[in-house]
């Protein structure tokens, strides 16, 4: 990849849709993690305001202090970056203690995390609006069109998406020649959505590195049936959770009425 091509390109791209668009610039939910990390930098690089957004919800330290490390960076080096931090804890606690509940915890946590999700995807379309700005996503080619690896709604809910054509092992190339910093670099790549330290890996069982091959194998028409090994195991793993989350990559499916029942 032409790190510095793809850079400008995509730069360029988010400057352009924006003054298209007539708003004023972005809004990014920072997590600590490189996709936010890298997104947030490439807004920055646009010249236009960039609000980057920290949304706490039980959070690791390890996650804050991330965040924190790379706003400060990001405010240091471009003028046109500010910063917000919505403490959402309380209301997260507030909405666990107005909803039923159900004795299957894996279910509840579930649906919880995904609800951590949701309330900050509400939070940034709330600060967009008063600033007249774009929600700006976070979410990588792997984890868009591949796993479906996002929350419907939730970090899937923005207005555009600038490195969703990105594997992630380029989301880390773009990131190390846009300055990203390394403490985030080399972190454990996690969604901090149950409150504890599982990783993306733990969760889907297989590493990004991984995750890609098995993209590619799939787009060269390539079978379970075609591997041995962990290999196999990877595959069907992609292939499995690529067809569940179909739901999250197609549109919304309509109920067209037939003309002669109108």
């Amino acid at each position: 990849m032409n790190t510095e091509k793809v850079a400008e390109y995509i730069i360029n791209w988010l400057k352009d849709y924006a003054i298209n668009a007539k708003v004023k610039g972005f809004v990014v939910g920072v997590s600590g993690g490189i996709d936010s990390a890298l997104t947030s930098t490439l807004c920055a690089e646009t010249g236009l305001p960039t609000l980057c957004v920290e949304m706490p919800i039980h959070q690791a330290a390890s996650q804050v202090s991330r965040a924190e490390e790379h706003i400060a960076q990001l405010k240091k080096r471009f003028d046109n970056v500010n910063e917000v931090r919505v403490d959402l804890t309380a209301t997260f606690e507030d909405f666990k203690n107005v909803v039923p509940s159900i004795e299957d915890t894996a279910k509840v946590d579930l649906s919880l995390a995904n609800t951590r999700a949701r309330i900050r995807m509400t939070t940034l379309y709330y600060l967009a609006g008063i600033n007249s700005a774009l929600v700006a996503g976070t979410g990588n080619k792997v984890e868009d069109f591949g796993v479906g690896f996002y929350t419907k709604y939730g970090d899937g809910g923005v207005d555009l998406s600038p490195i969703a054509d990105l594997m992630k092992s380029e989301v880390y190339e773009l990131a190390a020649y846009l300055g990203v910093p390394n403490s985030i670099q080399v972190a454990q790549p996690t969604d901090g959505l149950f409150g504890d330290s599982r990783t993306d890996e733990d969760q889907i069982g297989a590493s990004y590195d991984e995750l890609e091959w098995a993209m590619k194998m799939q787009n060269e028409g390539k079978s379970a049936d075609d591997f041995t090994g962990r290999e196999q195991e990877v595959f069907k793993i992609y292939i499995r959770l690529n067809t569940i989350n179909q739901h999250k990559m197609q549109p919304i499916p309509v109920c067209e009425i037939p003309e002669n029942l109108k």
